[in-house]
């Protein structure tokens, strides 16, 4: 196979954990006989100091000639924000990517891997039932993408934003996680607010609608508010979540933290066309950034998310994924995962990815692969 590969490294620890996600691309590249053209382009704060503009039209026109985009992270210190080249870094070049190219569904999967079990914040006994979840994400509409107005009437401020959602919308969504839920454990929850918001009424006479196609998936509704609450009571119970936008995004972080780092968290942002966005949630990281200390893991199966639902390779992706599995199973830990135990190996950046490396070397080559769609 050979494929064109969008890389946008960003800012903040970006570059560094971009740099060894490439290593394990090439690396598969070369094992499973592919051919992977990275070309590169500048996002956020980097790119507002060579083009005065966050997402500048070169980085536009490599990302649309290309078969997929793998991001870093944007944004500079908080004690900055309010500087040109790091006011609204985000809403101008992420933002504007997932509308440019109509990325309508993203994918957040949440996993607490045995090995690292006591990072977990939750109860030993919660994290024992196993915790694998994905929560499937409606990414082009709600209050994001509505109307914003801020204003003064009767002599106070005031401030409105419109939560909009359609028909087609919800079905994308609903769709695309049916369809996930399938290829896990066949278990789907739709998530919304329906006993108060319209759009979450809506929401869930559509996603019932759906669901009716899809008889050999579980299938139930959550109030969001039962969701939150349900993720740190028992999130074993999970597994696949779909909903909103705004509840996604709120949802997601929370779910994220249940592994016990950032660092270890990965995602994907699709359209109906299979083209899609692949990024690690976890930020810039402006405090490490430069040291060699972050924990690459997030970045390398944010690209062997890419090479699943993108080009279609599953065994490639599940060797990447059994391939961190095995490293923290030797015990090589970056700083934030590194807990003391005898066993542990305290790495930096670059000896993580070697340590991957070494174990992807030592995965079967299949060429056995189905491609993971996004319903149209």
């Amino acid at each position: 196979m050979k494929k064109t590969i969008a890389v946008v490294p960003g800012d903040g620890i970006g570059p560094e954990v971009m740099q060894e996600a490439v290593k394990v691309l090439d690396a598969v590249a070369e094992k499973f006989g592919h051919q992977f053209d990275l070309v590169y382009a500048l996002a956020g704060g980097s790119a507002y100091e060579k083009y005065g503009s966050h997402l500048p039209e070169e980085t536009l026109s490599i990302c649309e000639k290309g078969d997929a985009i793998l991001f870093g992270s944007v944004g500079g210190p908080v004690s900055e924000m309010q500087l040109p080249k790091w006011k609204d870094c985000e809403r101008n070049s992420i933002l504007t990517l997932r509308k440019h190219f109509s990325f309508a569904v993203n994918l957040r999967p949440s996993r607490v891997y045995p090995q690292l079990q006591s990072l977990s914040p939750l109860k030993p006994e919660l994290v024992a039932k196993g915790i694998d979840l994905l929560i499937v994400r409606e990414l082009v509409g709600d209050a994001y993408f509505g109307v914003h107005k801020k204003d003064v009437a009767d002599g106070e401020r005031y401030a409105t934003d419109e939560a909009k959602y359609t028909e087609s919308q919800v079905k994308v969504a609903v769709h695309a996680a049916f369809e996930c839920a399938r290829k896990r454990r066949g278990k789907l929850t739709s998530v919304d607010k329906a006993n108060v918001l319209t759009t979450s009424k809506l929401w869930r006479e559509v996603a019932e609608e759906v669901a009716a196609e899809y008889p050999d998936v579980e299938y139930e509704n959550m109030l969001v508010d039962n969701c939150a609450m349900q993720l740190i009571r028992d999130p074993s119970q999970f597994d696949v979540i779909v909903t909103s936008n705004m509840f996604g995004d709120i949802l997601s972080d929370a779910a994220a933290v249940l592994p016990g780092s950032l660092g270890l968290a990965a995602s994907a942002s699709l359209n109906k066309d299979n083209f899609g966005l692949y990024e690690p949630p976890g930020g810039s990281a402006q405090d490490i950034a430069g040291q060699g200390v972050a924990n690459p893991i997030a970045q390398i199966l944010s690209a062997a998310m890419l090479l699943k639902y993108s080009f279609g390779l599953e065994a490639e992706s599940k060797a990447i994924e059994d391939a961190v599995e095995a490293s923290l199973e030797e015990g090589y830990r970056t700083g934030e995962i590194y807990s003391g135990e005898a066993f542990e190996k305290r790495v930096n950046t670059k000896q993580m990815t070697e340590a991957i490396l070494r174990n992807l070397e030592k995965a079967s080559v299949s060429v056995c692969n189905e491609k993971v769609s996004v319903p149209k």
